[in-house]
Formats: C-alpha cells, structure tokens, sequence
C-alpha cells in the first residue's frame, strides 16, 4: 500500500499543507516502520514533514505506531523508571547523560537509556556507557538485570524498535533529521500502568511549544527543557528551565525557574569530550572524588519528584 495520499496532503509546503489525524499518521508511520513503502516514499515523507512540522495529533499516531513495535520492556521490580532517550551526542562539550543515569541509579532509580550505538560526528552516550565498563542491554533481562545491579540500563534503538533505527538512519541519506528524531524523543516503552518520567529535550526554542502541545495532548508525565547539545542532562555549568507535566498538566510547584545572571564559578569539567576523558570524570563524580554539577543535582531531584507525584 502507498503512501502517497498522505504525501498529497502533508508535502503542499509550510502554508499549503493539510495535517493529518492521529488515524492517518498512524497507519503512515506503520508502513514506514514496517518498511512496506519505498525508498523514495521514506525520502519524500520526510523533507514534506520537515517542511510542515508534526501537530500534537499526528505525533500521537506516530508514538503509537512506534510504541507497538517496540520490543516488550520489564517494569522494576519496585518505583518506577526514569526515561533519558539521547540521540544528539557531544560535540563540544563532554556528554554527560551517564552522569545523571548513573547517578539517579545510584539512588536507587531505574533508569533507561536509549539511543544509537554510534554517530558519526558526535560522542555518543552508548560510548561512555562502555568506557565506563557498563554493559549494554541487548535483552529485555538484560535491562531487568542492570536494574537489579542498581545500574542504569542502555538499550540501542535497532534492539528497541529495528524500524525506528532504520528511520533516523535516512539522516545520513537526505542530510536532515526526520519525525522519527522526534518520536525517539518521546517514546515511553513501558509495560501499562509502569509510573515514569521521560525528559524530553530540544535544542531550538520552536520544538518547545510543538512538545508542550504533544505532552498536553497525550496527558504525558515528563520534563521538558533545552538539552545540552540536545542530550537529555542540564548543562552542568548553568541550570536551564525545568517544564514538568504531570499527567498533561504543567506542575508549576515541580518546575524549576532557569539560572539567570553572571556566572560567578563554573563546575571543573574535563578538558576534552572524548568518552574516555568523560568517563573518567563521571567515575570520579560518582565515587566522590569530583563534586556534581548542581545543574545536573537539581535535575535528578526535580526527575525523583516526578515519580514520587506519579507513584513510582
């Protein structure tokens, strides 16, 4: 089946374009995903989504889509799970979205990490994690069993979901990210009724008001703010803003105002961010030699505050 109708109405241009139902975007998705459309038709869907931009209606049918392709996750055992999905990598700055998994784990919070194994330009989270000498997750046990150890777990996204990976791949071929950068931002792959929390990042300000409208509209439980090089962690050297939603409805009381001002001292990071120097820094962080960031300590107490909310 093509997806061509769908193309007609989404590929008009930033002013000509129709939306879609959630209906419509899910079934598209699904034939994406499910790699029963060309080549051509993955292209052409892209650059037009691109161009128009995702309503919250068609992101729900596109997290639907995903989510049931999903492979089947465990709940822990007790609380509930801290989702960090980390698709952007270092650039310039040390990734330190390990850090606030190991850390959160360390407390006694699952968390799940997931992303790609590699990027070609950036350090990514999946590198630190083995740096770190921490296992990744190839299994739903294997996840279940990081938790038990009191360590986060990391789950690539070919494992996740093959045909998602297979999406953001296009990156590589058309130059641009794609709704499925988006929807891996937002999936929650979780048995039904787990209680969470997913932080979900952005990097440009016009990608805030398209997520608030998603997380309204979905009732999403989460924690939305302006990623570190578009990872899911605070930067270390000045707190950004907290928006957190439970349940669909912005918690002013959970929320966190942004660090203004003239900073006055600076966290001593490492010099390079190569995963092995971030590695080292996390390590040294976690056993006490290094104080944490406090951008990144009010994170993780803002995140345990959203599951504590939500029964987890």
């Amino acid at each position: 089946m093509s997806i061509a109708a769908y193309i007609k109405e989404i590929g008009r241009g930033k002013d000509g374009a129709r939306p879609l139902s959630t209906e419509q975007a899910h079934d598209l998705l699904s034939q994406v995903l499910d790699g029963r459309v060309t080549d051509l038709e993955v292209g052409a869907f892209a650059l037009a989504m691109r161009i128009k931009g995702e309503t919250a209606a068609e992101l729900d049918g596109f997290v639907r889509a995903t989510h049931e392709r999903c492979l089947p996750l465990p709940a822990p055992a007790s609380g509930g799970v801290v989702l960090l999905p980390s698709y952007n990598g270092a650039r310039k700055l040390p990734n330190l979205t390990a850090l606030l998994a190991g850390h959160l784990a360390r407390q006694g919070t699952a968390v799940l990490v997931h992303g790609p194994l590699k990027d070609p330009t950036r350090v990514s989270t999946a590198e630190v994690f083995s740096a770190l000498g921490w296992p990744l997750a190839h299994t739903a046990q294997d996840v279940a069993q990081a938790w038990e150890l009191g360590r986060p777990a990391f789950m690539d996204t070919a494992t996740l979901c093959p045909g998602l990976a297979r999406l953001l791949d296009v990156r590589w071929t058309i130059g641009l990210r794609n709704p499925g950068h988006t929807v891996a931002k937002l999936l929650r792959p979780l048995p039904p009724g787990t209680p969470g929390v997913q932080v979900v990042n952005h990097t440009h300000p016009e990608y805030a008001h398209s997520l608030t409208d998603y997380l309204l509209h979905s009732q999403g439980t989460a924690l939305l703010m302006r990623g570190t090089e578009g990872e899911p962690v605070a930067d270390a050297r000045r707190q950004p803003r907290f928006e957190v939603f439970v349940q669909g409805q912005r918690d002013a009381e959970l929320s966190r105002a942004p660090v203004e001002g003239v900073l006055t001292t600076l966290p001593d990071l490492p010099a390079g961010f190569d995963a092995d120097s971030t590695a080292r820094y996390i390590q040294a962080v976690l056993v006490g030699d290094q104080p944490l960031p406090p951008a990144i300590d009010t994170q993780a107490q803002c995140l345990r505050q959203v599951l504590a909310r939500v029964g987890g």
